[in-house]
């Protein structure tokens, strides 16, 4: 089953994530998308890091993301993948203008074929003003993009809201 969970910045996402990962009653691999480089988001990741299960275990790819699913996903595991804007943010830096398209399609590419559960979380960033600036006009359209096809191959897709989550596809939580 695969599932995609959005919300805005601590809307309650990673926790809603990490709670089905556990009642999945399945072995879990975290897939951690960061790249920790300043204090506070060091802190976010402390924060998340305390926050799961001693037994979970934990692969860190900021961008090769279809590559390390492909490898790691079995029928008797549940993949956690947090998180799908701060990897489409790796990739949108890098000087390879060309490498986001490769690694998007790459992801959107393997999903059929994954066995297990895997549960993506991602930021929803398109519910406000034009950002201001290329880049994050770019950020933002990618972002976008990258949700629709994702929901489109996704059995649930859920929207998280101050903590609560609403089933915009599959069945309710």
């Amino acid at each position: 089953m695969l599932q995609l969970i959005l919300g805005g910045a601590r809307s309650g996402k990673s926790r809603l994530a990490e709670k089905l990962a556990s009642d999945s009653g399945l072995a879990v691999t975290y897939i951690a998308t960061s790249q920790p480089q300043d204090g506070e988001m060091n802190e976010r990741v402390a924060h998340h890091r305390a926050r799961r299960p001693a037994e979970w275990a934990l692969i860190e790819e900021p961008l090769e993301l279809a590559r390390v699913l492909r490898e790691t996903a079995r029928a008797d595991r549940c993949l956690l993948v947090d998180c799908l804007t701060l990897w489409l943010t790796n990739l949108l830096m890098l000087d390879d203008v060309e490498r986001l398209t490769r690694e998007r399609e790459a992801l959107l590419d393997c999903l059929a074929e994954l066995p297990g559960e895997i549960v993506f979380v991602s930021n929803e960033t398109g519910m406000g003003v034009v950002p201001l600036g290329e880049l994050t006009r770019r950020y933002v359209d990618e972002a976008g993009w990258l949700h629709q096809a994702l929901a489109e191959r996704c059995q649930r897709v859920v929207l998280t809201v101050a903590g609560l989550p609403l089933t915009l596809k599959g069945t309710a939580l």
